[in-house]
């Protein structure tokens, strides 16, 4: 007997942006400085080389003072004053969830305040009660790139533990204010990701510390303790709230058999788990603890933070766009431990198609913490032309449905996932190129790399698609080999 598959009426059909690559404004209503706000377009580059990593102060201070370069994330696609329309589109897809973030150097513009900026909140009020009005769930991250400059320059970022104190002030406020309007909250945003988009992420200059790769593990380490206490914190306001730990999902493959090559390729893909794990079950696992002692990265690790850390999250989300492999020589040779499969198709940024990667990921992390999941990241970037005001969008349709077949088969191999944020409804900068052209919407804005255009919203195909998908629970989904 053939069983009819589809998702579950309750599960979250969702649309994810950043506030950093949305909202613009980015010096009105009493916003600070952000990160974000020095992510230059650099056109004179590769597409596939493109990403946020170290930088210095002198460089930092060069940036702010530049009045030449074009700096996308400034102006984003000025959701600020149009999210009631943008909003309305979006919500008109039949989405039931619309995850965003509150830029924390909107709401502290310096980072350390004591008290937020009530601009930036009466902004909040409106823009969350919009959010809800239109049908849609509110989930909120809280740290996605939006580090107060300030913090970077005075503090070197995460790697000070007095930014454990700053963030969960920034966070109660927050938690207090909306704890009726957002019940699924995600305190940072893909917490492994010390890579590629390292500076954006852990605001540290490379010159402020003696040593920059024990110094990340130490604001991880950082950043853990003060998801941990908010946690605490969500637990004691209003148990209805779930906080959720989210992860950058970077899984490689063994590129062979070789023992020696999987068991390479397995303790690699444990460093890209373990702050899950430390969230997700209150303790430092083994491995981890191995690794930093043959590396010598010395870790400041207190008797408070470990009873923080016993306040474990409540669910497990990541997002999703790629895979790759990896083997001992591979780990050894690279920084990132991993390279691109030559047996995928990839976009013109280097990103490889994998879908059946997504479901075997949700099955590794479901056996590996049994909390709920969501997928709260996938999504495709290209270049999308417009032909007499019509965007074909067929690329962004048949990667999405082989994702989200992905997403079915895994509730189906009896995995809890609770709902599933798109990356984007709507065209917005993109946070590694910091381009407008590298697009993922499902609704296109007539915006160009250097913000010129029309700033028109147009509808592409899949925008269309994805209303039909949602209204059908996903019936239409092509079959997925192995299912």
């Amino acid at each position: 007997m053939t069983i009819e598959k589809r998702f579950p009426h309750d599960f979250l059909w969702g649309g994810a942006i950043a506030a950093n690559q949305a909202e613009g404004a980015w010096q009105e209503g009493g916003k600070g400085w952000s990160v974000a706000d020095i992510n230059r377009f650099t056109p004179d580059k590769a597409l596939s080389s493109l990403s946020n990593k170290e930088i210095d102060s002198a460089t930092i201070r060069r940036l702010m003072a530049d009045t030449d370069s074009v700096f996308p994330k400034r102006l984003g696609i000025d959701f600020y004053h149009r999210y009631e329309e943008d909003l309305k589109l979006i919500a008109a897809t039949g989405i039931k969830a619309f995850r965003t973030s509150i830029s924390w150097s909107r709401l502290f513009p310096r980072g350390d305040e004591v008290e937020p900026n009530p601009h930036a909140l009466e902004w909040y009020d409106r823009l969350i009660s919009a959010i809800c009005r239109h049908g849609m769930q509110p989930i909120i991250t809280l740290s996605h790139y939006e580090m107060p400059l300030q913090l970077a320059l005075e503090y070197h970022g995460w790697s000070d533990r007095r930014l454990i104190d700053f963030f969960v002030r920034f966070a109660k406020v927050c938690l207090q204010r909306y704890q009726h309007q957002v019940r699924y909250w995600i305190p940072v945003n893909q917490i492994n990701m010390i890579h590629f988009e390292s500076f954006n992420h852990l605001g540290i200059p490379e010159d402020s510390v003696a040593n920059i790769h024990t110094a990340k593990y130490q604001a991880v380490h950082h950043e853990m303790v003060a998801s941990a206490k908010i946690k605490q914190f969500a637990q004691q306001l209003n148990p209805n709230l779930q906080i959720g730990v989210m992860l950058y999902c970077d899984y490689a493959y063994p590129s062979g058999t070789e023992p020696q090559d999987v068991l390479a390729t397995l303790q690699r893909n444990q460093m890209e788990f373990y702050m899950a794990d430390v969230l997700l079950r209150g303790r430092y696992p083994g491995y981890a603890l191995r690794y930093f002692a043959d590396r010598d990265i010395p870790l400041h690790i207190t008797d408070d933070d470990q009873q923080s850390l016993s306040h474990t999250a409540d669910f497990m989300s990541f997002s999703y766009y790629y895979t790759t492999i990896s083997d001992r020589d591979t780990v050894a040779q690279t920084a990132e431990h991993c390279r691109a499969n030559p047996l995928l198709e990839a976009n013109p940024w280097g990103w490889a198609i994998d879908p059946v990667g997504l479901r075997t990921v949700l099955n590794i992390y479901w056996d590996r913490w049994q909390k709920p999941l969501m997928v709260t990241e996938n999504g495709i970037g290209y270049f999308d032309t417009p032909h007499q005001g019509i965007i074909n969008d067929d690329y962004r349709i048949a990667y999405l449905q082989g994702h989200l077949r992905s997403v079915l088969e895994a509730i189906h191999d009896g995995i809890p996932v609770i709902g599933y944020c798109l990356w984007s409804p709507i065209d917005i900068v993109s946070c590694s190129s910091s381009q407008m052209e590298k697009r993922y919407g499902l609704i296109y804005v007539d915006l160009d790399d250097y913000g010129q255009g029309s700033t028109r919203r147009i509808c592409k195909k899949s925008y269309y698609w994805y209303q039909h998908t949602i209204a059908n629970r996903g019936k239409d989904l092509p079959s997925q080999t192995g299912s």
